[in-house]
């Protein structure tokens, strides 16, 4: 099953706090809001997505508690972009200094800010270019490394500011460069 797309800008431009009240109302579906209020309502992940999400946000939140230098959220986390989208990556990182600049409300609710990285994860029924588009919208958010992982096709995407994405044919490992500092994932197991 794809992620289904409902146009409601004919009928309501959703608020922000609308988008929570209705995504808390039903938290059973996974919900996103984008740029342009088009509500995304994705599937639930099969098996093997779930366990690649579970091993990479592992990996990301152990070489955290050692670095200790900011906070890691898993794919239920929505986070308020710049832009007006409310995103949900797969993995996401935000610096500490960044994380405490919010106010505990605002780390409550959906956080109103771009991560500093994000993982997405292409599961079989994900369709490649939307998943390129979130990653180049996460970029123009400020977001300063971003990872598509496309199982199907044995890639991995880099998505830097400035820079053209950056595309690795089956890597063996990854480098969370200078975002993340001695950060290396055996990305091969995923595959």
């Amino acid at each position: 099953m794809t992620a289904l797309t409902l146009d409601l800008s004919s009928v309501i431009r959703l608020t922000h706090e609308q988008f929570e009240q209705l995504a808390l109302a039903n938290r059973e579906l996974r919900l996103e809001l984008t740029a342009a209020g088009e509500l995304v309502l994705m599937p639930p992940t099969g098996g093997n997505t779930g366990r690649r999400n579970s091993d990479l946000t592992t990996d990301v939140t152990l070489w955290n508690r050692r670095s200790r230098l900011g906070v890691v959220f898993d794919s239920s986390t929505t986070f308020r972009l710049p832009n007006g989208a409310e995103r949900s990556p797969d993995v996401a990182w935000v610096s500490l200094a960044r994380w405490n600049a919010l106010t505990p409300a605002e780390q409550d609710s959906f956080p109103p800010l771009c991560p500093d990285f994000v993982i997405e994860l292409r599961s079989k029924s994900d369709r490649l270019q939307p998943l390129q588009d979130k990653l180049a919208e996460y970029l123009t958010n400020g977001c300063r490394l971003g990872w598509l992982i496309n199982i199907q096709d044995r890639q991995v995407e880099i998505y830097r500011p400035g820079m053209d994405r950056e595309i690795l044919n089956a890597p063996q490992t990854l480098s969370g460069e200078m975002v993340l500092p001695e950060l290396t994932v055996a990305i091969s197991e995923l595959w």
